[in-house]
């Protein structure tokens, strides 16, 4: 197996810790490592050369500072942001060109998985499948709650059952519902969230793309090819992510998905961030040189060297850093991106 670990958003939703500059994969959001690392962490049953790094290319610098042991020659780099469709197929190309019945994972830098054990394990499973049935295959996690910044997947039938996992086939994919749609899917109990994590034969996903994607597929293997040629056809090609471009379209009999428990979030706001690292609403979460009075359900990240002081607030965000300082109701942060 391969992992492409895909590590080139721009990360605006946590705005001011996370800038397009150095966006939250590459920031200690978690713990004492880089979401980035927590992601490789979590792939070291792999070898270093069976691991592949998407970046943008304004992010090459960070990398090379960050020691992480990947060869040069796995590291992909965009010369344009072209979205997941473009970076996850040339990654599929690179590959395929060895062996194009290597199995490849889809693995983003800036989520959060709490459980190593359980994520390996089906990775393993997804694997097997991948080998026997030239699937593509989703590892997805219950809907917990009616978030609207998630893609849903709905459950078909149950297909089979591997060491105690259920594998069921796919009904269909719903991008980002509204909040009324959402909080449907989260009672009928048959929709799971959709983490992102795909696990395919490089040939199997290509074989798709020459389908639905023609054009697309044609500039990616040209690149694979000749890859002098990226700074200039890749720009070019379609900005559109994985999810529409192939899985909404592909035929759901050739999907499975293979239910897990994560502890799965893309933490793409402070509320998700609060809601990960606390045991109850009433803790405080702080980072940096901070005093607190009197405070409850309070998230307090300081990363200069003045020092934050807080006194009788509730459920408030407050991340100050050199590039902003935000202050918002802790609900209300996730709409940084309105007034940004």
């Amino acid at each position: 197996m391969k992992a492409v670990i895909l590590a080139g958003g721009g990360g605006t939703r946590l705005w001011p810790l996370s800038t397009q500059q150095m966006p939250k994969q590459f920031q200690k959001i978690v713990s004492d490592k880089t979401m980035l690392e927590e992601t490789l962490s979590r792939v070291d049953f792999l070898r270093p050369k069976d691991i592949y790094l998407a970046i943008n290319k304004n992010h090459l610098p960070i990398i090379k500072k960050l020691h992480l042991g990947i060869p040069q020659k796995n590291i992909i780099i965009e010369p344009a942001l072209r979205d997941t469709a473009s970076c996850i197929g040339l990654a599929a190309a690179i590959i395929a060109k060895e062996n194009p019945n290597e199995v490849m994972a889809v693995i983003y830098a800036d989520h959060l998985i709490k459980n190593k054990k359980e994520f390996q394990k089906k990775l393993h499973i997804a694997e097997e499948i991948a080998k026997k049935e030239n699937s593509l295959n989703i590892i997805e996690v219950t809907a917990k709650n009616p978030n609207t910044n998630y893609g849903y997947v709905k459950l078909g039938k149950l297909a089979k059952k591997i060491k105690d996992t259920e594998i069921y086939n796919l009904d269909s994919f719903t991008e980002k519902p509204d909040a009324k749609t959402a909080k449907t899917f989260v009672k009928s109990k048959k929709y799971l969230w959709n983490t992102g994590i795909y696990v395919w034969k490089t040939k199997t996903l290509l074989d798709e793309y020459k389908k639905l994607i023609p054009k697309t597929y044609e500039k990616l293997m040209e690149i694979a090819a000749h890859p002098k040629k990226t700074e200039i056809l890749y720009p070019t090609l379609e900005k559109i992510s994985i999810d529409y471009a192939i899985m909404e379209k592909v035929d759901p009999k050739k999907v499975r998905i293979i239910k897990a428990d994560l502890g799965w979030s893309d933490i793409g706001n402070f509320e998700a961030i609060f809601n990960e690292l606390s045991k109850s609403k009433k803790d405080n979460i702080t980072r940096g040189e901070t005093k607190i009075l009197d405070c409850s359900g309070c998230l307090i990240y300081n990363h200069t060297p003045k020092p934050v002081i807080a006194i009788g607030l509730k459920d408030i965000v407050i991340i100050d850093t050199e590039d902003g300082l935000l202050i918002s109701d802790k609900t209300a942060s996730k709409r940084i991106k309105e007034i940004r």
